[in-house]
């Protein structure tokens, strides 16, 4: 039987088109970009099959070289520009929600919490990445 994992939800609203969102979130090149929790980590290398059974793995990495690892998945199911879901290495399932809301995109990421670290802390990572993502998408790239 499969064990029961709460589930955590995170999610911010863009001021861009869908399809730099969608750009954005999907190429590796932007990817490592965005992809971090605070200023003192960073994402070193990306690499994205975006379909059904393709994988993508992120390096992570503090900046001062003291810790780092490997974030990566398979693809379970993708709805071009409207929704992304993936199972993690470690078995835990996450979707990811694009919603365009009056010329803006609501990005939703909900995920299964992992064991290791509090609930809350792990919602205020991942929602510190998303962040990132907006501040990147909404600061460094053209509007429509």
């Amino acid at each position: 039987m499969a064990k029961h994992r709460d589930i955590v939800t995170v999610q911010v609203l863009v001021d861009v088109s869908i399809d730099t969102v969608w750009k954005c979130w999907t190429t590796p090149a932007d990817i490592i970009k965005w992809n971090n929790a605070s200023d003192d980590w960073h994402t070193t290398e990306a690499s994205n099959d975006l379909r059904k059974g393709g994988k993508f793995s992120y390096r992570m990495e503090a900046k001062d070289a003291s810790m780092g690892f490997d974030f990566g998945g398979v693809y379970s199911d993708i709805i071009d520009k409207q929704e992304i879901n993936y199972t993690l290495e470690d078995g835990r399932k996450t979707k990811i929600t694009f919603i365009e809301v009056n010329n803006k995109v609501q990005v939703i990421e909900s995920f299964e919490a992992e064991d290791i670290n509090s609930i809350e802390m792990q919602r205020q990572g991942w929602q510190a990445i998303l962040d990132n993502f907006q501040k990147y998408v909404e600061l460094q790239l053209p509007k429509r």
